[in-house]
């Protein structure tokens, strides 16, 4: 609602996104992209419609289910990599095993190696280049095996140089781990690179 009228972002979406799938979402400022990743990821319930994973609804059940939900089987990148300051590249990448009540701190230090950063587990994140923090947030995304990564412009913060690093990084991890990949992001060059490139206008998917 804005200003008591209510501005409909997205407009009659239908998508369905194959396991193992890579699929990059572009389109222009206010197109509603992000809107539509934090809807399919489970952080924005929509007003209608559903949101299904394994066909199971992702907006289903009660809070604390949804949760969890969220928790396993979902991992988020953010443009602004959202590390917590006071707490080391190690602990950052530990953090969401910790709230699913695991202890994972040898996959974390594994994690941190894949990613190129086994000299920098104990580095805050002040401590840490753009790329540096961009690759613990993908380790991150990965520690609890989930099924499903959505990335929000994880390369927007960087140079053109180590943003194609980054999504180098980003395609080689989630191949290789075999993950569901949805990327939100201006540059159509790096959209390219995915197994399908969506684009979304006024709320809507375009061909």
């Amino acid at each position: 609602m804005v200003g008591g009228n209510k501005i409909e972002v997205l407009r009659g979406v239908d998508l369905k996104v194959a396991h193992g799938e890579r699929v990059f979402l572009c389109g222009p400022s206010g197109a509603g992209k992000t809107t539509l990743l934090y809807v399919l990821g489970g952080l924005e319930k929509p007003d209608s419609g559903e949101v299904r994973l394994r066909g199971e609804s992702v907006y289903g059940g009660s809070d604390s289910r949804q949760a969890v939900l969220r928790n396993r089987a979902i991992g988020y990148v953010f443009q602004n990599y959202l590390l917590l300051p006071e707490l080391t590249a190690l602990e950052n990448v530990l953090l969401p095993a910790m709230i699913g009540g695991r202890t994972a701190k040898a996959r974390a230090r594994d994690l941190l190696g894949q990613v190129g950063l086994s000299g920098r587990l104990d580095h805050l994140p002040a401590q840490l280049s753009g790329g540096e923090q961009q690759r613990v947030a993908i380790a991150r995304a990965l520690i609890n095996d989930p099924e499903v990564l959505f990335a929000d412009e994880p390369t927007g913060n960087l140079d053109s140089k180590t943003g194609g690093e980054v999504m180098n990084l980003l395609l080689s991890v989630v191949a290789e781990a075999g993950k569901t990949l949805m990327v939100v992001t201006h540059d159509t060059r790096l959209a390219g690179r995915g197994d399908r490139m969506l684009v979304l206008r006024d709320g809507m998917l375009v061909d």
